[in-house]
């Protein structure tokens, strides 16, 4: 059975407590929910229980540090979850805001959803969002002696070290970052006759 997108933002308002909403809209088609961390161990089991989003497809950090040029002023990292009903053939996407900037945490959602093992891991990684309660938190993508998170708006695109192969010691070895970072320029070739005009 299919449900309409109204249909699903007013189960959405009977079934979730107030407090578990911080904001609930409807834009290309799809329903986005915001969720408080404190709030969302309890609204989860409600989503999948009461609600039949027996699946979650996804999870995804994000760094909102220079979204919308640089003038967002809410909290800068979030844990975005795809939700699935198989019953209702409909999809949710629930955003949860980490509460502390230089600390990014929330619950982890492994018990509710147990495919988010690693999904749940790639956002610590990449973002440095901690998923309390999580069986198994480490790398997933990158070095365990690697420093800092790369999707971070901050990390320097060159990073902070390079690996190479060093001859004479038989091993591949970390060292500083040799590259000297550089603007590049695009050049722009403008040509009347361009495309055979």
């Amino acid at each position: 059975m299919t449900i309409t997108l109204n249909t699903l933002v007013d189960q959405l308002r009977a079934s979730l407590p107030e407090a578990a909403i911080g904001a609930l809209k409807v834009a290309f088609d799809e329903v986005t929910v915001e969720i408080p961390a404190a709030q969302w161990q309890a609204a989860s089991l409600i989503l999948r229980d009461q609600l039949h989003f027996e699946g979650c497809v996804d999870v995804c950090g994000v760094d909102y540090s220079a979204y919308q040029d640089g003038v967002w002023e809410g909290p800068r990292f979030a844990a975005v979850y795809h939700l699935l009903s198989y019953a209702n053939n409909v999809r949710l996407r629930v955003r949860v805001y980490c509460p502390d900037d230089d600390f990014p945490v929330i619950p982890s959602m492994v018990e509710v959803w147990p495919g988010l093992n690693w999904y749940e891991r790639e956002a610590f990684d990449l973002y440095g969002i901690v998923f309390e309660g999580h069986p198994d938190l480490r790398r997933i993508l990158t070095d365990y002696g690697f420093v800092g998170h790369p999707f971070r708006k901050d990390f320097p695109v060159s990073g902070y070290v390079e690996m190479r192969y060093d001859p004479e010691q038989g091993r591949v070895i970390y060292q500083p970052v040799t590259i000297e970072p550089r603007e590049i320029t695009p050049r722009i070739i403008r040509e009347e006759n361009y495309g055979g005009r």
